[in-house]
């Protein structure tokens, strides 16, 4: 969705003409001009020859049907992917902030791909615009999102959080901002600022490993903004917000899954454990490492838990529709 174009065609409107067209383009999800009726037919005019409703994506669906990832062609012919998950009667979105990513985490699709660009709040916007008029087709709705998908959201800060404020707006998605949640690799300026921010929004952050030296080799940003470093702007953000921060860490056969693994990242966390909420994840395999198995998931989780760590395992969304992040992206650009 084309924002700018929006603001540039509402220059010489009233100011409530912004909050009818989001209401309606957001909320109703009209996607035809002409049924904007309670707008004059000059503005619909305009509006029409300058604004598309067009959102260029290919599905892909999951056997179970519980998931669904699209891949979004951008007007530059740039490739991003977005990811619906069902379960629970719950619908929640994982978006990206970034064509690309220059962080190149070891583990991670979407790094091989390097950096493309930054998205406007416009692209991020049309990920939860092309599911939300998905799910509107059997009367759904979206309950949450995460940005979670290709990029770092805090190196594209300012159009991640516009994105998020109209996501949030009463007369647009309408959705609680304490169910958007914004995961980072380790920003320590990014996770400052939100700190600051009006907004409660729900801050998750990827450790992957308690061992600083593990960390570095798996997720190269570890070398700029180290793990002690880290935890002290986390714990910032926790005075600032007293909210529960989610720990992101992907289980890794025999290289971070360990019961050792477990103990030192239940220390690491010991401090303020009533704050952190460890998220396991069942790793969705490239060509490069391989997931934890069942049991060995299973026995790190106890010895968290052991340690009154309060944790849970994701489930593994897609794994046949490569719904890892940048998995069918990636591929896209080596073809190409």
């Amino acid at each position: 969705m084309n924002l700018e174009k929006i603001k540039e065609i509402l220059i010489s409107e009233p100011p409530y003409r912004k909050k009818q067209i989001y209401k309606l383009l957001f909320s109703e999800l009209i996607e035809d001009w002409q049924k904007a009726t309670t707008l004059p037919l000059s503005l619909r005019k305009k509006l029409k020859f300058g604004v598309s409703f067009d959102i260029k994506a290919q599905p892909y669906f999951s056997k179970d049907k519980k998931t669904l990832k699209a891949l979004i062609t951008l007007p530059d012919g740039a490739k991003i992917e977005t990811v619906l998950m069902q379960y629970d009667n719950r619908n929640s979105v994982c978006l990206s902030s970034q064509v690309g990513c220059p962080l190149g985490c070891r583990f991670c699709a979407t790094g091989k791909m390097g950096f493309r660009r930054n998205l406007t709040a416009g692209e991020i916007i049309d990920q939860v615009l092309y599911f939300a008029r998905y799910l509107k087709k059997s009367g759904q709705k979206i309950h949450s999102l995460v940005f979670m998908g290709m990029g770092e959201p805090f190196l594209n800060y300012d159009n991640v959080l516009e994105a998020i404020k109209i996501i949030n707006n009463k007369d647009s998605f309408n959705i609680g901002i304490r169910h958007i949640s914004v995961s980072t690799s380790g920003i320590i300026e990014g996770i400052n600022k939100l700190s600051q921010e009006a907004l409660n929004i729900n801050l998750a952050f990827s450790i992957h490993s308690a061992d600083n030296n593990l960390r570095s080799k798996l997720m190269p940003i570890n070398r700029k903004y180290s793990l002690p470093d880290l935890l002290k702007s986390v714990e910032n953000y926790l005075k600032a917000k007293n909210r529960k921060v989610m720990v992101e860490y992907v289980m890794l056969g025999g290289l971070n899954d360990s019961d050792k693994d477990a103990e030192d990242l239940a220390n690491l966390l010991q401090n303020n454990r009533h704050l952190y909420h460890v998220n396991l994840i069942q790793y969705n395999p490239t060509d490069t490492y391989t997931p934890s198995t069942k049991e060995r998931a299973q026995a790190f989780l106890k010895v968290l838990k052991d340690c009154q760590i309060s944790t849970s395992e994701r489930f593994r969304f897609g794994r046949d529709i490569n719904a890892s992040c940048g998995q069918l992206a990636v591929k896209n650009y080596e073809k190409r």
